[in-house]
């Protein structure tokens, strides 16, 4: 019976993330999506807790706690961001935009990185539109569950054990 080890589950979440951030690059080609700003921002931070998550699970001591903290973080960040497109999304049609008179720092990095890098960073569409839906559940909400996952997932990782306990 194989054992479920905190290293497996930090591996676990890198190739999740991976995975999200490739399913996103391709699903926006193949399917000729428009991201939005807040869309690219959250590919960027699957993209980041990727190598986080593996970093927790190739070390042991301050290293993983460091690197799982920082994991945690990102998918915190995820979560309000992917919380904050839903909530846009959510509101009647009209009612708000996230285009406004200046731009954040998100959109600004956003904007940065899509002129480093048009294929996948450029944002084109609007945050307040559903786009694809999945289930019933636009891609902001998977990403909310996803980011949801992570950070907790993450978190319990992260907990104090008793000595002993097994934990890799």
């Amino acid at each position: 019976m194989a054992v479920i080890t905190h290293r497996r589950l930090w591996l676990l979440i890198a190739g999740g993330s991976a995975a999200l951030a490739l399913a996103s690059i391709l699903l926006t080609e193949w399917l000729a999506l428009a991201p939005c700003h807040l869309c690219i921002f959250q590919r960027v931070l699957y993209m980041l807790i990727a190598p986080l998550a593996l970093i927790a699970a190739l070390t042991t001591g301050l290293a993983r706690r460091i690197s799982g903290a920082l994991t945690a973080l990102a998918a915190a960040g995820g979560a309000a961001t992917a919380g904050y497109q839903t909530w846009l999304q959510r509101q009647p049609e009209g009612s708000v935009s996230c285009i406004g008179p200046d731009m954040g720092p998100i959109e600004q990095f956003v904007e940065w990185l899509g002129m480093q890098q048009p294929t996948l960073f450029m944002a084109t569409g609007f945050c307040e539109d559903e786009g694809l839906v999945i289930l019933g559940l636009s891609l902001a909400e998977w990403a909310l569950l996803c980011f949801a996952l992570i950070c907790l997932s993450a978190l319990w990782l992260l907990r104090p054990q008793r000595r002993g306990a097994g934990r890799d």
